[in-house]
């Protein structure tokens, strides 16, 4: 059985131990270094006790040589990190899935606006090919870097798609999304302690989220007409999961819901990660947790005519980790789905 050779450049997050969780059990993996400088020498089950008997490694400190024996190194680091190790990658052939946000946005300037930092290698970005399968899979098979796209730009963007694909919808479009905490990472923080965020509820970053150009770039890129968006996200009292309440106004209002909905079926038809679900229903987060499924439904508001697109995702698989081995998996020519087929996790 063919196997490939993979490091991971920062393993110790929530993202990270997501990665590991799929990635020590997936059958083309050999896992050969995960690195922290924090966390360097100390056993990888010492820290995520979940993957005892999976894994004998330990951390290392992040050395560029150390990369060169690998096929694929995937980044799960804050952003600005990945950005610094890509070049020299690239220059010894080892492919990157950067799980933060440095090759996301093209357009370097507006990256640079919105975190803050000079990006490390700019001529880079153009050829890093966004990881959104159900969008970019050809370009995916032959991609030096992948930019894995994040979990609010996923479930917001496989929800609008098809809209825009077939020119039904116009005006303004509104995406009111909610995370769990996981969304936020795992570094300390008293916004994050279990008694802030307990019997709560909350909007954030309503002015302006990291994730809205992103979510415009994708949006502008299927659509014949420019974009407008409203993107307001908000955070609620769960571990993990994304749950996308998605409005726009239809070309034509009298267009029937059971036609918008063979619009979806024919573009996700394929796709072994979209579950278009019967018309009627309202997916709930814990129906893919812990699974790389995006789970779709369709709705028109009573009293308003607005087509209501519910698009939920678990932020940690199909958001992140998940949609990085989907990546993965695609670029070594595995079958598309090997070691993502588990089904969610209940209650």
């Amino acid at each position: 059985m063919k196997k490939i050779k993979v490091g991971i450049i920062g393993g110790t997050g929530y993202t990270g131990v997501e990665l590991l969780r799929l990635l020590v059990v997936h059958p083309h993996v050999e896992l050969l270094l995960i690195t922290s400088r924090s966390e360097a020498g100390r056993a990888v089950a010492d820290l995520f006790p979940s993957l005892r008997g999976y894994t004998d490694l330990a951390f290392t400190a992040p050395e560029p040589e150390s990369f060169k024996q690998c096929d694929l190194v995937f980044s799960a680091t804050p952003n600005g990190i990945a950005m610094k190790h890509a070049r020299g990658l690239v220059e010894n052939g080892v492919k990157l899935i950067d799980l933060a946000a440095d090759f996301r946005i093209k357009d370097v300037a507006v990256w640079e606006q919105w975190y803050g930092m000079q990006h490390a290698c700019p001529e880079l970005v153009a050829e890093a090919v966004y990881g959104l399968p159900e969008v970019n899979r050809a370009s995916i098979k032959t991609a030096q870097i992948i930019a894995n796209p994040g979990c609010y730009p996923t479930a917001t963007t496989l929800g609008f798609l098809p809209l825009l694909q077939n020119e039904l919808v116009e005006g303004d479009l509104i995406a009111d999304t909610k995370s769990g905490v996981t969304g936020a990472g795992r570094g300390a923080s008293v916004a994050n302690l279990f008694s802030e965020v307990a019997d709560s509820f909350k909007a954030y970053a309503v002015g302006g989220h990291r994730h809205h150009p992103e979510i415009s770039q994708n949006l502008s890129e299927a659509s014949a007409s420019s974009i407008d968006l409203t993107f307001v996200p908000h955070l609620i009292p769960m571990l993990r999961g994304i749950h996308a309440t998605l409005y726009a106004d239809l070309k034509d209002p009298e267009l029937a819901l059971d036609e918008i909905y063979d619009v979806f079926a024919r573009a996700y038809a394929q796709e072994p990660f979209v579950d278009l679900m019967p018309l009627g229903s309202h997916p709930d987060t814990r129906s893919v947790k812990t699974s790389n499924m995006c789970r779709i439904a369709l709705h028109k508001a009573g009293g308003s005519g607005k087509l209501v697109i519910l698009s939920v995702i678990d932020n940690l698989t199909k958001g992140a980790a998940g949609q990085a081995v989907q990546n993965m998996n695609i670029m070594f020519a595995f079958e598309e789905s090997v070691g993502l087929r588990n089904p969610a996790v209940l209650p």
